[in-house]
């Protein structure tokens, strides 16, 4: 089996669990913005989800860069370099994540992660719908 057909067929279930780590943060933000779950459940829920995220997204990204995939390198390492950013830019907490329960209720915060989840959801499907392609591409030849 030829390398692209490894690397496309395990881009599909990382880029599905990235999918539904988004979905999940978009839908605990509009929770706590229709008052359905409280700061402190918010960051206890997502806080350890944050990791994962970040560590499946930059193997993603680490793979493409090694078998130089060009479309996954524009689409992931961008994002790479943000989740990196971010997280060294994280509130200090006692427990690993990026979501302070302090800060989290700023109105302002909120809109940014919900917009942050937003754009990550969309460059995952991106990524997914190319790895498919990729996928068929490299079993037809």
């Amino acid at each position: 089996m030829s390398v692209e057909i490894v690397l496309s067929i395990l881009s599909l279930p990382i880029a599905v669990i990235l999918m539904f780590l988004v979905i999940w943060n978009i839908i605990s933000f509009d929770e706590l913005k229709t008052d359905y779950k409280n700061p402190i459940d918010l960051c206890n829920s997502l806080n350890p989800l944050v990791l994962p995220e970040y560590s499946l997204q930059g193997f993603l990204a680490l793979s493409y860069l090694y078998y130089m995939q060009y479309l996954g390198i524009v689409i992931m390492l961008p994002l790479t370099a943000y989740h990196a950013y971010r997280y060294m830019r994280r509130p200090r907490m006692s427990v690993l994540g990026i979501y302070d329960p302090t800060a989290v209720m700023n109105g302002d915060e909120m809109d940014r992660n919900k917009k942050e989840g937003f754009v990550k959801l969309g460059l995952y499907l991106v990524n997914f719908f190319a790895g498919l392609l990729w996928m068929i591409l490299a079993v037809s030849s």
